[in-house]
Parts: structure tokens; C-alpha cells; sequence
């Protein structure tokens, strides 16, 4: 059975083609299609299918769709008589269980991965690559309408370029310049501004002595270059030119270009090991011989898959070993707790993970792309030549796991998980390891650890009864430990008898399982709680997770912040909670789930929405101090007052505030979902934006855009026209940096419809500002500079002297671009003014900046040199690099306009060195520059750079 997505989309079973359906249906198919193996929510089908206008019974049409895909399916088994893809429902959504190999877009990409493989032969590389191109037979998804499927259409014909542009390096590294000279020139006129394809076009021409006809393709290609961009070929064609003009002999085209060079952090993200460790001799040593295989001849990429019932002890196995090996790690240690099981239904999504990967490397948020692929392949060339440790904790399933398992030779990945990985161990080679229940003497050496090994001997029949009633479960053989060492006066033989009592109790809930049996422990463990300590244990239950500072426990209690530090404390020594890190509490699932069960049954449902509230209002009230310390020009919204027993947490500078957020990041993801499921709906939107400048600066987009969108919809309830305005400009402003320009449009639009009803001039205006950057992204000069003029008059009308200020720059900016340089001298220089009166020095670098730009245009370059250095110094006060960049480039420009070479090479030598961290295209385009300053020293055109296009986000 074949799947076919290149063109039109096709299913053929035993040679026999199969209806596929209407587009719709083909579309929802696509979906599971592409992201095979990866689970498909429901919500994600929906958006991808009908984009952001599903109609009102989307979910039944989806399940229909679904149905007759199945039906489909089935018959291909049919036919096939063999085993066939098949649609399971998960937990996580619909997955597609196929073979990828059956699927001609996910061998494209095998194939294409094989051909990225600089260990490989150049010619198996050479026919990888060329089995890729071949496979190509038409725009994929060519049927299906919709942004989703654009963006995979996008993307695969970058990688059908790439691709192209590696087989032929390839070719003609191996002396084959008429395989390439057979296939470029049909591939070119299907990509006409694809330089790289042009440049190998020449090499093989000229390597087969057709210069002639090469130094003819160079005069078309510099044509259709001015004529579509307005631009000259870049470099490496031009070099190509010289070449042919000077009858230079054929020279072997340069290697494949690197994976970008990105300086990164050595993270070192273990938890702490676990005092008093014991046993699991055995499994240690199953465990050491990953290190040794991971450092053999074979060189491989080792993944151990570790399994067993809850509360055995994986995580402590895992972490324990980690510690003791960590060291043969240099490069650093990775974890993550997936929460594959957690009682609130909120795995961690592999998106999340990664990204939090990239954020322990201290990759800068510029430098991460939007997609998961993207991410995955931008991780796995940070651990490629790197030995790196990685623990994936209570994994959910192999799906969960795979786009976090690193590529590179080297590196371990221990993967622990309740279910038995089976996937995992079939399609990656992992090594399973299941943690059976300790033995009787392993159980006894694990009380004797916590409680002394004197009491363990003087009372042998109670230990044994003890270890009986715990099932020899570790997490409740701790819990009793812990109660024990913390009561050294009791015998004993009191605790087995009060741990029997608690079991009678419970008899109903127990059963075969040592998991279930557990409750027993916990029960009696929590009935030993000081009446602070239970409260305080049953209404962390009710939190969102994953973890919770002390003062957000206090707040969720109602009590002061000193007053929780010790409840907090004898939950700690109780083994109720754990301190992964100093101040943030987490507990195991099983216990969580208990809390939320003990509070549902103890609590009145309005102290537990008491609660809840408190919580939310913690959330909300520091979560607003902080974005205030982040941005204080930022225009604030009014809040309710926090309710009584809230203790909002304070910020004294940047610092503490931008770690604060980064510490309670997924807490406050959690937090608007809670919100928004238990009908808090001004809550819901007002975290979502308090939310947005840090996501925003974090880059953080996809975040932004769920919560954005969980906060409309609390909106729409709400029905209250300024907030919903407000929402769809925080929406279109999230969209904007992903590039969904007209999606942006769209919600820009509707807040300016709802701003007017509201009769709020500020958001009006806020989101002109918004749509002139979407016209400006287009390079549609005129209608940005509209835009900014209605913006300059709503702020002036509301006496919103920020807006005006920063209002007044963008008409400048946009006159300067299109041409009117000395109407944008006039508007900039009263910009400037404003700002330097309102103390704004981010607005006061963004004028001198946009000064700088329009007298160089007018051919003052000294004036230009002075300004460009005043926004440096601003820039630099407020350690802002990606302005700095862009402006030193600009000042780069004027400089060599201006004859000063070796000052041009200054200052983009400065601009490189900074831009390689944030922005490698613009990094490389400089290095290009200097290599050409080397040969010939000519003015010319200062160029927007991609910086130009982000720098009104930044006001």
C-alpha cells in the first residue's frame, strides 16, 4: 500500500487506486498523514482543516471524516491482505499508525535526511538525493486549500531546493557536471530567484566547456533577479562571472553549508539525587553498560526504556544513576518530566519539551523557528558531536518520547515510563528495563537507611509487617520512613499497628496492584497531619501544576507567607511533597490525585472555588507587577482588587522579574486553562496578557498563540466590546510573529471595528500601529504610512503621549522608505523630542536610529554617524542586541558610503559578532560584505535589513 501526498493525493492498495474523498476529507487525512506517529488533537484537525472559520458542527463533521477514513483504510487491509495503516484514538488525539516508508512525503524526507549525512559516501549520498527528487510529482497537497497545507506546501519546496542544491554539489564534487547540467535547468525555471541552483548550473557549464552559454545564463539571471527583487545576483554568482570572463580554469564547488554555529550554554538541569538510596544493584549495573555502549566502536545513540508499576521508583532509579555518571557527560545533562500521567490530563506536549531544551542551551528565542520539525532538527544539531545525558521522565507513550531522542553518536537518553515502551524498543533499538518491586531484604535496607539500622533490628516482626502492608512499594515505603525518623520516640510497632488500622479502613479501595495498595499508606500518612498541614495538602491538589512556589501555596491557603513555610515544611518531611529546588514544591501523581480526591470529598465546593480564586488572583496580581518591571511604558489594564489571604509576589528589577516568569511559565499556561475551564473568564484574559511580553521576548510564539486564543474566547463570553478589542490585538500581534500576516490583518481589523464601539481611542490606535507593520512585512510603504497617520491622531486625541511619540517616528520611518527623507527628518526629529521629554530611551534610540537612516539618504553622513551613534548608546544602556545590530549595520553603510572602509569594517564586524547569536542569514549577508569591502571598496544602496521588519515590536 502507497500514500501518495505529491500532487494530487492517492491511495493504492495491492495496485489498486482508492477514492480518497472530498477535499475536506482528504485534508483531515493529510493531517494524520504528516504528523504520523505523532497523536492529533481534536482542536489541532479542526484548525488545520477549516483554518480559523470551522463552522458550528465542525466536531461531528470531523468525526465523520474520521469514520469514513477509517472505512478506507479497512479497505486497503482488505485488499492488501496484510496488516494496513490503521486510526487509533489516544489520549492525546487521533494518531495514524503507518509505515513511513509507505508515505512518498515522509520518504522524501528520509531520503533528503540521508543526503544531509556528512559521514556518507558522496555517492550514496549523491543517490539518496536523487531518490528524493524523483519522488517528486507535484506541489504536495495540491488539492487541499487552507494555511496549514500552504505551509507544508511552503516548506517542502524549500526542501525540494535544498535538496537539489546538495545533489548537484554532490555531482559535480564527483565529476558528473552533465547529470547536473540535465536536471538544474527545468528545476531553475520552476524556481527562478534560486541563486544556489543558478551558481551549480554555471560550474557544470563551465566544467564542460560551455562558457559561453554560462556567461549567458548569468545575464538572465541577474535580469530576472532586478526585475522580481530589484536587486544584483549575490556573490557567489558574481564570482562565477569574473570567473568566466577571465577564462579561469573550473574549480570544485565549495562543501555543503554547516549547521548554523550556535554558542551555547552547557545545561545541567538534573533534580537532586535521592538521600538515603538503596538496592537496584542489578538495574545500576544494566544501566552503567549504556555508558560503555554509547563510547564503543558502534558509536550509536543509546536509549534505555525504563518501566513499572507507579510509585516503584523509576524516577529515583534514573536520577540516582544520572548523578553517579553525570560526569562522563560534558557537555551537560538534560530532563524533563513529561507528566505523562498526571491526574489533570495535561501531558507535556513534545513542542513544550524541546523548546525547553533549546531554552536550558540558552539558544536565543531569535534563533529558534516556529514549527516542531524545525525545533527537533535545530535540537539534534546542538547534541550532534556533543555527549550529552538526557532523562525523559514519566513518559506517556513511545509517541511522547520520539522527537526528543537526540540523533548524535554519544549521547544516552533514559526514558522512564509506567508502560512498557514497546514502540520505542521496535523502532529505535532501545534497551527495556523493567523496575520489578524490591525484595524483602532490599525493602528492609531501605528503612534501615531512613530510620536507623537499631530500630530496623530491635523490632524484626514490625519492619516485616510493615514492608507487608506496603506491598514493598518504595514511594509508601518511604512515606512510613519518614514518619518514623520524624518520631523516633514511637515503636515501631505503633506505626505497623496504626498502618493496619488505616488498611481495614480501606479494604474496598485496595487490590492487586501495589500502586492501588498505596492508598493505603497515603491515607494513613495524611490522617497524621496537623489540620494545616491537610488543608494545605488537599488544596495542592486542586492546583494546575506542574510545581508551586511557597508564596502561591500561601495564597491558595489564604495564609500569610511565613505562616505557610512550615505547613509547606512538614509536608516536605512527611514525604507528602518534594523540594526539587529551593522554594518550588511538586508531589508525585498518585498523591496528587489523592489531594484533589481527599479535597473533593472533604471541602465544600465554594472553599474549593475560594481556593481556585485565591490562586488565580496570586497569579494575575504578580504575573502584572512583573510585566510591568519588563515594559513599564506598557499601557496597564485594571485589575480587582486581589481577594483576602492573596499575597501577591514583588519584583525589584528586571532581573528578578524575567526570572520569575521563567520559573512559573508553564504554571501560568496551566493556570489560564484552569481559569478558563472553571468560568473565570476576566481572569483568563488578563493572565493571557500579562503573558505577552514575555512570550513575545521569549519567542515563545506558539504559546502566545494558544493563550491568545483561550483568552478571545473567555472574551467573546464576557461580550464587553474593549476587552474583546483588546484580545483580537494581542491575537493579531502573536500571529504577526509567526508570519501569519494575514491572519493578523483579520483580528487587527476586528479590534479596530470593536475599539469604535467601545469608544477606546488607545487600542484604536494600537492597532493601526499593528497593521501599518503588516503592510510594511508586505513592502507596502503607502498604506503603512496610512496607518501610522490614523494611529498619530487617535493617540493625540486620547493625550496617550507614548503613542504619539513612537506614532510620529513610524510616519518619518515610512516616508524614509518611500523616499520623502526630508519630510521624514521632520516628523522623526519631534519623535525625539517626545521621548527625550517622557524619559523613553528605548523610544529615543528607535528615533535617532530612523534619523541616522534618512540623512544618510539625503547624503549627510556625518549627521547620519552622529545619530546611529546616539541610538548605539541607548541600545547598549538597555542591552537591547537586536537594535544594536541593525543599527551598526546601517552605520556600516554610511560609513563606506562615506569612504571610510576600515570604519564600515568596524562596525559590521560588530554587528556580525552579535548577529550570530540572533539572526545567521543577516550574519552571513554581512560576512558576504566584508569579503567584497576586501575587493573593491564602492558605495552602496543601504538596504532594510530583516531587523527593520521586527523593530516595531519592540515599541
Amino acid at each position: 500500500m502507497n500514500l501518495r501526498l505529491f500532487g494530487e493525493m492517492q491511495l493504492r492498495a495491492a495496485g489498486q487506486p482508492l477514492e480518497v474523498g472530498a477535499p475536506r476529507q482528504q485534508a483531515v487525512l493529510a493531517v494524520l498523514v504528516v504528523d504520523a506517529p505523532r497523536p492529533v488533537a481534536i482542536e489541532t484537525l479542526i484548525d488545520r482543516v477549516w483554518d480559523e472559520a470551522p463552522p458550528a458542527e465542525a466536531r461531528n463533521v470531523l468525526y465523520s471524516h474520521l469514520s469514513r477514513i477509517r472505512q478506507l483504510l479497512g479497505r486497503a487491509a482488505v485488499l492488501e491482505e496484510a496488516a494496513a495503516p490503521r486510526l487509533e484514538r489516544r489520549h492525546a488525539g487521533y494518531v495514524l499508525k503507518i509505515d513511513p516508508d509507505r508515505v512518498d512525503l515522509h520518504r522524501f524526507r528520509r531520503l533528503v535526511d540521508q543526503g544531509r549525512d556528512a559521514r556518507s559516501a558522496d555517492a550514496d549520498r549523491a543517490r539518496a538525493l536523487a531518490e528524493a527528487l524523483d519522488l517528486w510529482a507535484g506541489s504536495p497537497l495540491a488539492a487541499i486549500p487552507g494555511e496549514w497545507a500552504g505551509q507544508i506546501r511552503d516548506s517542502m519546496h524549500r526542501l525540494r531546493c535544498e535538496a537539489a542544491v546538495r545533489w548537484a554539489r554532490v555531482e559535480l564534487r564527483l565529476g558528473n557536471p552533465d547529470a547536473v547540467i540535465g536536471v538544474l535547468p527545468d528545476l531553475i525555471a520552476e524556481y527562478p530567484l534560486v541563486e544556489p541552483l543558478e551558481a551549480l548550473l554555471l560550474r557544470a557549464l563551465h566544467a564542460t566547456g560551455r562558457d559561453a552559454e554560462a556567461i549567458e545564463r548569468y545575464a538572465g539571471a541577474r535580469r530576472r533577479l532586478a526585475d522580481a527583487l530589484g536587486t544584483d545576483p549575490g556573490s557567489e554568482l558574481r564570482d562565477l562571472h569574473r570567473m568566466l570572463l577571465r577564462g579561469e580554469p573550473p574549480q570544485t564547488p565549495p562543501p555543503d553549508p554547516g549547521a548554523p554555529t550556535i554558542r551555547i550554554a552547557t545545561p545541567a538541569q538534573l533534580p537532586p539525587d535521592v538521600a538515603g538510596f538503596t538496592g537496584r544493584e542489578a538495574e545500576l549495573r544494566e544501566l552503567d553498560r549504556l555508558v560503555l555502549a554509547a563510547t564503543g566502536p558502534a558509536e550509536t545513540v543509546v536509549i534505555s526504556a525504563i518501566d513499572g508499576t507507579a510509585g516503584i521508583g523509576k524516577t529515583t532509579l534514573a536520577l540516582h544513576w544520572a548523578h553517579r555518571v553525570a560526569s562522563q557527560f560534558r557537555d551537560g545533562q538534560l530532563y524533563v518530566n513529561l507528566r505523562g500521567f498526571d491526574p489533570t490530563g495535561s501531558p507535556v506536549i513534545p513542542t513544550e519539551a524541546v523548546r525547553g531544551f533549546l531554552d536550558a542551551f540558552e539558544v536565543p528565542p531569535e534563533r529558534i523557528p516556529v514549527g516542531l520539525d524545525a525545533q527537533v532538527g535545530l535540537y539534534r544539531s546542538l547534541l550532534a558531536g556533543r555527549r550529552v545525558l538526557l532523562v525523559l521522565d514519566n513518559a506517556r507513550d513511545a509517541e511522547q518520547v520520539r522527537p526528543l531522542l537526540p540523533g548524535a553518536a554519544g549521547c544516552v537518553a533514559v526514558v522512564t515510563s509506567r508502560n512498557q515502551l514497546a514502540g520505542l524498543v521496535a523502532g529505535t533499538g532501545a534497551h527495556p528495563l523493567t523496575v520489578r518491586l524490591p525484595s524483602v531484604a532490599e525493602a528492609r535496607d531501605l528503612l534501615a537507611r531512613r530510620v536507623g539500622p537499631e530500630r530496623v533490628t530491635a523490632e524484626p516482626e514490625a519492619v516485616e509487617d510493615i514492608i507487608t502492608l506496603c506491598a514493598r512499594l518504595p514511594l509508601a515505603l518511604s512515606i512510613v520512613a519518614a514518619r518514623a525518623a520524624a518520631n523516633p520516640g514511637f515503636g515501631l510497632v505503633v506505626l505497623a499497628g496504626e498502618l493496619a488500622g488505616a488498611q481495614s479502613r480501606l479494604d474496598e479501595f485496595t487490590g492487586a496492584d501495589p500502586a492501588t495498595n498505596a492508598r493505603t499508606v497515603f491515607s494513613w500518612s495524611y490522617h497524621q497531619l496537623s489540620p494545616a498541614a491537610a488543608r494545605l495538602f488537599r488544596l495542592i491538589g486542586l492546583h494546575p501544576g506542574p510545581d508551586l512556589a511557597a508564596p502561591a501555596a500561601a495564597s491558595l491557603a489564604g495564609l500569610p507567607p511565613g505562616a505557610a513555610r512550615p505547613v509547606l515544611a512538614e509536608l516536605t518531611r512527611a514525604h507528602l511533597l518534594s523540594e526539587p529546588t529551593p522554594g518550588r514544591y511538586t508531589f508525585h501523581d498518585l498523591l496528587r490525585a489523592y489531594a484533589r480526591e481527599q479535597a473533593e470529598g472533604t471541602d465544600p465546593e465554594d472553599e474549593r472555588r475560594a481556593a481556585v480564586h485565591r490562586l488565580l488572583d496570586h497569579y494575575l496580581h504578580s504575573a502584572n507587577t512583573a510585566v510591568l518591571v519588563l515594559e513599564p511604558t506598557r499601557d496597564p489594564v485594571t485589575l480587582a482588587a486581589p481577594g483576602p489571604g492573596v499575597t501577591p509576589e514583588r519584583f525589584a528589577d528586571h532581573r528578578q522579574a524575567l526570572s520569575w516568569f521563567t520559573a512559573e511559565h508553564a504554571v501560568l499556561l496551566a493556570a489560564i486553562d484552569q481559569a478558563s475551564s472553571a468560568g473565570f473568564d476576566v481572569h483568563t484574559w488578563q493572565l493571557a496578557w500579562t503573558l505577552t511580553t514575555f512570550l513575545t521576548r521569549r519567542g515563545h510564539w506558539r504559546d502566545n498563540v494558544a493563550v491568545q486564543r483561550v483568552a478571545l474566547a473567555a472574551a467573546e463570553r464576557l461580550a464587553e466590546p474593549a476587552t474583546r478589542a483588546l484580545v483580537h490585538h494581542h491575537l493579531a500581534r502573536a500571529y504577526y510573529r509567526q508570519g501569519r500576516l494575514d491572519d493578523a490583518q483579520s483580528h487587527l481589523l476586528r479590534a479596530l471595528d470593536l475599539a469604535a464601539q467601545a469608544g477606546d481611542l488607545v487600542v484604536e490606535a494600537h492597532s493601526h500601529v499593528r497593521l501599518a507593520m503588516v503592510w510594511e512585512r508586505r513592502e507596502h510603504f503607502a498604506e503603512a504610512l496610512d496607518h501610522a497617520r490614523h494611529a498619530a491622531t487617535l493617540f493625540q486625541a486620547a493625550g496617550h503621549r507614548p503613542g504619539q511619540a513612537s506614532a510620529l517616528n513610524d510616519i518619518g520611518w515610512y516616508y524614509a522608505h518611500l523616499g520623502d527623507h526630508r519630510r521624514a527628518l521632520t516628523f522623526c526629529e519631534r519623535a525625539l523630542a517626545q521621548h527625550e521629554e517622557l524619559g523613553n530611551r528605548l523610544g529615543q534610540g528607535i528615533t535617532c536610529d530612523s534619523l541616522g537612516y534618512a540623512h544618510h539618504h539625503l547624503g549627510h553622513h556625518r549627521q547620519a554617524i552622529v545619530y546611529y551613534c546616539l541610538a548605539l548608546d541607548r541600545f547598549r544602556d538597555l542591552g537591547d542586541r537586536q537594535e544594536e545590530a541593525a543599527t551598526l549595520t546601517r552605520l556600516g553603510e554610511t560609513h563606506l558610503t562615506d569612504g571610510d572602509t576600515d570604519a564600515a569594517r568596524t562596525a559590521w564586524r560588530h554587528a556580525v559578532a552579535i548577529l550570530d547569536d540572533l539572526n545567521r542569514a543577516e550574519a552571513d549577508r554581512l560576512r558576504a560584505r566584508l569579503r567584497e569591502l576586501d575587493q573593491e571598496s564602492k558605495p552602496t544602496e543601504v538596504l532594510p535589513t530583516a531587523t527593520d521588519r521586527e523593530r516595531g515590536e519592540r515599541r
